[in-house]
């Protein structure tokens, strides 16, 4: 399995637009951050969780050369806006499978009603197959099975997904310990953790290391990270053994 990391950062990204923040400001290319997604290639799937505002960039830098399944984890623009760029791959391809919450389906299906309409549909736009993630029901990609796990950001519900031994999380505050128990000891897991501060829809550093010592993985990549948290450098001399500050383009494999 490869983990390729599109983007580690928050819902702005790093650099903040206009922003005089030392973080944005930064010439360490692991400070720059684009909008949070993931590729994950298996033998038997290439699949992508979350397409933001920077999915045109991010596959270009990527080189990814197919999508077998594109999985939301929620609505929210930074996570979801770059939809319309899938269209190279449809092109190529045909429709594109796409996997989310009945809710986020919903929401998609009005902001990009020209990829959902069926009738009199225009020639350039791409088309998407839909495909509803229940809570507690495992689906399979390709005879590969992905295990959703249910969180909350905020109030919001969110998915986070389990492949093999890789466990993707994001946007999460508070998660039901029946959940936890869908993702202890795995290899790897991508969760976010936002800054030192508190935060309401996220967690902040003491938050994610007490939810890493419930977890128990064998290897923690932090995500979806603020310029507030500071210099990805100085971010890591902060973290214990085996938690890891992930950026941009980084990649793992299993």
């Amino acid at each position: 399995m490869k983990i390729y990391f599109l983007g580690t950062g928050t819902s702005q990204g790093i650099p903040v637009i206009g922003s005089h923040h030392s973080v944005c400001l930064s010439t360490d290319k692991k400070d720059n951050r684009l909008r949070v997604s993931v590729w994950v290639e298996t033998d038997a799937n290439s699949i992508v969780i979350d397409c933001g505002p920077d999915f045109r960039q991010q596959m270009l830098n990527s080189k990814c050369p197919k999508i077998d399944a594109l999985l939301f984890t929620h609505e929210h623009a930074d996570h979801t806006a770059g939809l319309d760029d899938i269209r190279p791959f449809f092109f190529k391809q045909g429709a594109i499978a796409i996997y989310a919450h009945n809710r986020v389906l919903k929401n998609l299906e009005k902001r990009f009603d020209y990829i959902f309409e069926t009738e009199n549909k225009y020639p350039g736009a791409p088309s998407v197959t839909e495909n509803e993630v229940i809570q507690n029901i495992p689906f399979t990609v390709n005879k590969e099975e992905i295990i959703p796990i249910n969180a909350y950001h905020g109030s919001l519900q969110v998915f986070g997904y389990r492949i093999q031994d890789f466990v993707y999380l994001t946007d999460v505050k508070t998660m039901e310990s029946s959940e936890i128990e869908k993702i202890k000891n795995c290899n790897i897991l991508v969760v976010n953790c936002l800054r030192e501060e508190p935060h309401a829809t996220h967690f902040n550093l003491e938050e994610v290391l007490h939810f890493i010592s419930l977890v128990q993985p064998k290897t923690t990549y932090l995500t979806h990270i603020s310029h507030l948290f500071g210099f990805h450098e100085e971010i890591q001399k902060k973290l214990p053994e085996n938690v890891f500050v992930a950026y941009d383009n980084l990649e793992l494999t299993i």
